[in-house]
Order: structure tokens, then C-alpha cells, then sequence
């Protein structure tokens, strides 16, 4: 079940900062000379896997046109994205919808921004739609596509259960920090499936560097050390949209063996 850049555990970029609004403080997305700059400091200092949804606003569209730059260095490089969750940028919302047409217009359009697709997951996958028949539908139509590696992007144990279940997947996407450690069982549920684990929000969307009296340097640590305690192969996701900030968490990262 192994994917482009995989690692027992390695640090990624989730680049939903860079596509709209978001994290603790509700923070606009970066000018394009900065979200490129990020782009190419990540890939710089070794990240591999990088993780994007059409929900994330213009994420796709900014890391495709990067992307297209990198020449024989997109080799090697874990691109992931969803689909499922939609943007709406009239209203600058995102909504739902895993209707079998829904999904394939999606796909349809992020592999024409990103160029190729190295994992695609549900994204909002629940209990009801993991192994439903539209859904299932658009995963064989992505394999139809040569995308071998899927996964489903979860927000409670019972619809990582289900998706274990179905044995469609190959990876499992959900968030875990010491403020929330509720999908903490999901850990040992990949392990004995086989799949591979992206944690997303290991800072919270920064309220643990943000509201805490420690260095920024103790914060990131800690926080990496209780999420790189749990077993399991895959990756770590920050989302930071600050090349200071993605510096800081790789020496933290790198400085526990990670």
C-alpha cells in the first residue's frame, strides 16, 4: 500500500491555509508570491507529502500552477486532495455533496488543476457514505483514472470503522492534538488494517502556539511528541501558510528523530 514519498511517519503540508480563511485566528490566505514561496521552501526542505481539496477555495489552483514548475521534482512528491466537500465561491462557503455526479465533476476538474493525483480521499466521510454505491462508484471511476491509492477523511471512530470495513481504502485522514484526542482509537484501528495515517490540526489550527506562555520551540515540540507517540505509518499535517512557522515545526519535528 505504498504511495510516492511514503515514510514511517514524515512531516506534511496541508494547504488549506493557502486557498481561504482559516486556523484559530481566522486568518486570510497569502498573497500568490508567498503561497509559491512556501510552496518551494516545503519542497526545499524535503516535505513529500502535501494534501489539498477543492474545498480549500483556491488551494488547488495555486499548488496545480506550482506544481507544473517543479519539472522532475514533482517525482518523489505524495499530492493528495478530496473530494466530496465543494466550494462555493460566489458565497465563499463549502458544502456537501457525494452524489456520483457531484464526485466526478471534482475529480474531473482537480486533475485538471494538480495534473496528477497521487491519493484521493472522501472528503466528510461518514458512517452512511463511505462504502455508499455513488460513492463507491466514483472511487472505481478514479481507478479507472490511475489513481491506486484512496482514503477517507474522517471526524469520528465509527466512520473510520466503517471505512475499514469497506476495504476500499488505503489511508485515513482525521485530526488529533492534545486538545483533542477523541479519534485516538483510530491509531491502533489503521495499524491492524494496514492503512496509512494522515493526522491533520496536530496544533489545533494554532490555538496551542497561540494560547499557551511557552516558547513557540517547547509548544511545537510537545505537541509533535504526543501525536509521534501513537503508532502508526504516515504523516504528520501542519497547516501553516508561514515559512517561519514551517521551519520551526520541521527542526522540532527533526530534532525527536521524526
Amino acid at each position: 500500500m505504498s504511495a510516492p514519498g511514503d515514510a514511517p511517519v514524515g512531516l506534511g503540508l496541508g494547504l488549506l491555509s493557502i486557498g481561504r480563511t482559516w486556523g484559530y485566528r481566522s486568518e486570510p490566505p497569502p498573497p500568490e508570491a508567498d503561497a509559491r514561496r512556501l510552496l518551494e521552501c516545503a519542497v526545499e526542505a524535503g516535505v513529500r507529502c502535501f494534501d489539498t481539496a477543492p474545498a480549500y477555495g483556491s488551494s488547488e489552483e495555486r499548488f496545480g500552477a506550482f506544481l507544473a514548475t517543479l519539472g522532475s521534482r514533482r517525482e518523489g512528491l505524495l499530492v493528495a486532495t478530496k473530494f466530496g466537500e465543494h466550494w462555493d465561491a460566489a458565497a465563499g462557503s463549502s458544502f456537501t455533496d457525494h452524489s456520483y455526479d457531484a464526485l466526478r465533476r471534482s475529480l474531473d476538474q482537480s486533475l485538471r488543476l494538480l495534473g496528477r493525483i497521487d491519493l484521493l480521499q472522501v472528503h466528510k466521510a461518514t458512517v452512511a457514505t463511505v462504502g455508499a454505491p455513488d460513492v463507491v462508484r466514483a472511487l472505481e471511476y478514479a481507478r479507472s483514472l490511475g489513481i491506486s491509492h484512496l482514503g477517507a477523511s474522517i471526524s469520528d471512530v465509527a466512520a473510520a470503522e466503517a471505512a475499514c470495513a469497506v476495504g476500499l481504502y488505503s489511508h485515513l485522514q482525521f485530526p488529533y492534538n492534545t486538545l483533542n484526542r477523541t479519534l485516538e482509537p483510530v491509531f491502533a484501528l489503521a495499524s491492524r488494517h494496514g492503512l496509512q495515517v494522515l493526522v491533520n490540526r496536530p496544533f489545533a489550527m494554532g490555538q496551542l502556539l497561540h494560547d499557551t506562555p511557552r516558547a513557540r520551540e517547547v509548544a511545537l515540540r510537545e505537541s509533535l511528541e504526543q501525536i509521534l507517540r501513537q503508532s502508526f505509518t504516515g504523516y504528520v499535517l501542519t497547516g501553516t501558510k508561514s515559512v517561519d512557522h514551517l521551519r520551526q515545526t520541521l527542526a522540532a519535528f527533526r530534532s525527536r528523530g521524526g
